[in-house]
């Protein structure tokens, strides 16, 4: 805590320093306007210290009844709360906000008018006896401290103090000490209020909480995007790294060297992107991300880090839908990076099927030895279930496992939003 801090709190109560007590003080306040714009018209400004002022706390009923009903009342109520009885404190993530609990959007039930017109009916009453006691208890102090000095006290609700006398002064400070507490007693009641009457309904929690399942889907695959580009380019560049410092020739060590240059590019390329995604948000730009008509380049990768692959296109890759040809080669990207990684530049085999109602992706590569060191790999590791997460979210399927003396990893992904299973 800085020194200006405990300079402050030594010279006020704890409550006493907080803005918030005083932003709660004038939200009480507020609360009374419906009455004070009655009182104008009965019992006018002279009457109100009178008794049929009373009437002041049922008089405006009717008006907040009617103000209730309308849906942009609740709107309005909730703002007004946000910003007095929670300041500074509901731009705060929802974790730690204690403004999350008050709604802030119009009314869609009746439900939801009734308990803004309680909300309304709790402001008025308890505006009406602030505004009272703020006048009051000054009024009482002011007249003590007349009494107390040998003055002329006002009357105080038509009573005036008898005589002078020093302890007059001596009990001056207590009403403003009592109207302290009753502030900050009443701004905390309000306070806890304002969730119960103008909390969020459960159509409107529900939507908070699909949005946040929105982000954090975003978030996920903006990560497994990272995880698949950046994994890769790395992986490329180790397997040639390693591949040209045992071949010992220069022509290959240039062609390693050139390999991994133009993997690093794009993997700088996808960083960019996905960075920029997470500053726009959602809703970025999904068709800046690369798409299976681009599938050579990952082809041309993996055969310069010395993997012989074999390649087997059938169909028209550039007529598959934006969402299948992103992630089938995000699928790909992975795949290809798990057999450099896993077993290194062996022998691949691509099969890449652009069927009228699915999309087929097929990588095959022979098992490592030991074969039982292969099937390790479908137990763990992100990269795997990456691609049955990409599968999935698409209504496709995705087999990973050793099959017929080869580790394969099969991907149906269906065009028309039916999968048919892989076998």
């Amino acid at each position: 805590m800085s020194h200006r801090s405990v300079r402050r709190r030594a010279v006020l109560p704890g409550p006493l320093a907080r803005a918030v007590t005083y932003t709660r003080w004038l939200h009480l306040l507020t609360g009374a306007v419906p009455a004070g714009i009655c009182a104008f018209i009965y019992p006018g400004a002279s009457g109100i210290d009178e008794p049929r002022a009373l009437w002041l706390l049922v008089t405006p009923l009717p008006l907040l009844a009617g103000w209730a009903m309308l849906p942009v009342a609740r709107l309005a109520e909730g703002l007004q709360a946000r910003l007095l009885l929670t300041p500074g404190e509901h731009a705060r993530r929802p974790g730690g906000d204690p403004a999350a609990g008050i709604a802030a959007a119009p009314a869609t039930g009746w439900s939801e008018r009734g308990l803004t017109a309680l909300w309304l009916v709790l402001r008025l009453e308890t505006g009406v006896l602030t505004v009272w006691l703020s006048s009051l208890l000054p009024a009482t102090t002011a007249a003590l401290l007349a009494a107390g000095t040998g003055g002329a006290p006002e009357p105080v609700l038509g009573f005036r103090l008898p005589g002078h006398h020093w302890l007059y002064g001596v009990l001056a400070p207590l009403p403003l000490v009592l109207l302290a507490v009753l502030v900050v007693t009443a701004g905390n009641l309000m306070a806890a209020a304002a969730p119960r009457l103008l909390g969020p309904s459960a159509a409107e929690r529900l939507a908070a909480l699909e949005e946040r399942t929105e982000r954090l889907l975003e978030h996920n695959r903006l990560a497994r995007e990272l995880h698949d580009s950046i994994g890769h380019a790395l992986t490329v560049a180790v397997v040639q790294a390693g591949a040209a410092r045992a071949a010992g020739s220069p022509e290959f060590t240039e062609r390693a060297l050139a390999a991994v240059e133009e993997t690093g590019r794009r993997a700088l390329e996808d960083l960019e992107r996905v960075l920029l995604l997470l500053r726009e948000g959602p809703g970025g730009r999904p068709a800046d991300r690369p798409g299976l008509i681009e599938a050579e380049r990952l082809l041309e990768s993996a055969r310069a880090a010395g993997t012989a692959l074999t390649a087997e296109v059938s169909g028209e890759p550039a007529r598959l839908p934006g969402p299948v040809s992103r992630e089938g080669y995000r699928i790909l990207q992975e795949a290809l990076t798990n057999v450099l990684r896993h077993a290194g530049p062996v022998p691949v085999t691509v099969r890449m099927a652009c069927a009228p109602h699915a999309l087929e992706l097929e990588v095959r590569n022979p098992l490592p030895a030991p074969a039982g060191t292969a099937s390790g790999r479908d137990r763990g590791g992100r990269g795997l279930r990456g691609i049955r997460e990409r599968a999935a979210l698409l209504g496709g399927e995705a087999v990973c496992g050793p099959h017929g003396g080869q580790w394969r990893i099969l991907v149906r992904l269906p065009l028309d939003g039916g999968a048919r299973p892989a076998p």
